[in-house]
């Protein structure tokens, strides 16, 4: 056993770095803080984004109003009708 430690340079009462455990706890900090962060990103970001282009994509149609010159000539057309012929031109 004195021999691996001669061999591999190293001295029983150094620490030989982080251990398992240890490595696993900064990566799960780490994990949470993404997962923080993704949250908040989808709150404040994707979320509204998708509303705001979901109401441009959903928006109704418009009631079709007539022009202004269709009105018009839709009044004329109603006056215009059959007309008697005056008696005035009847007798000559």
């Amino acid at each position: 056993m004195l021999d691996f430690f001669y061999y591999n340079e190293i001295s029983p009462q150094e620490r030989l770095g982080p251990t398992g455990r240890t490595i696993e706890a900064s990566l799960k900090k780490r994990i949470h803080a993404v997962i923080a962060l993704m949250r908040d990103i989808e709150k404040t970001q994707t979320k509204p984004t998708v509303v705001m282009i979901q109401s441009l994509f959903e928006m109704e149609e418009p009631q079709k109003k007539p022009l202004i010159l269709e009105k018009n000539q839709v009044e004329e057309r109603e006056r215009v009708g059959f007309r008697e012929k005056s008696n005035s031109q009847n007798k000559i």
